[in-house]
């Protein structure tokens, strides 16, 4: 990586450490960035919303997309690029959750975020529906800067392969029912 472009990296992460971390919000991001582990969060919303008839779809589509995701960053890209947490690199940086993966790029929380988001945009029936799914997906790309565990570039990667997971997760569900149509 660039060495100008850690420093801007860096600098972001010590800007939010010094000037937006506060006691009542450190709490808040610590959990929510927590309920993003392993992508429970978006895993139960996605089964939640398997449960309803009329988001059946949504749910189905998120979690393919969800699933492309983790293939992507987790399996394949965290250790095809091996960059290392911020903490070890930003001097001054203090984390606030523990990170046992050492590898940082790209943001795994954000994929999964932006993935189901992503699927959410293309098959929830409802406007304000869509709008808090990419803000609730915006909130977990920030909360990983907030808690420092993540360069912004690692966030910004993250959304970029889930937003790209999230569409193919959408050709492949229109795929699987075009078959299904043709196969009745």
């Amino acid at each position: 990586m660039p060495q100008w472009l850690l420093q801007i990296d860096g600098g972001i992460l010590l800007w939010i450490q010094n000037f937006l971390r506060c006691a009542v919000l450190d709490p808040i991001m610590i959990i929510y960035t927590q309920m993003g582990d392993a992508g429970i969060l978006w895993i139960v919303l996605s089964v939640v919303l398997i449960c309803i008839p009329r988001t059946r779809k949504a749910g189905f589509v998120s979690l393919i997309a969800m699933l492309l995701g983790l293939l992507c960053t987790n399996v394949v890209l965290k250790h095809l690029v091996g960059r290392t947490r911020p903490w070890l690199m930003v001097e001054g940086l203090i984390p606030l959750v523990a990170e046992n993966d050492p590898n940082s790029f790209p943001s795994g929380h954000t994929c999964a975020a932006f993935a189901a988001a992503s699927a959410w945009c293309r098959t929830l029936p409802r406007r304000w529906m869509k709008i808090v799914a990419v803000v609730m997906a915006a909130l977990m790309g920030f909360s990983r800067l907030y808690v420092g565990v993540h360069f912004p570039t690692d966030v910004l990667a993250g959304m970029a392969v889930g937003l790209l997971c999230g569409w193919l997760a959408w050709l492949i569900w229109k795929r699987l029912a075009a078959w299904r149509s043709w196969e009745a």
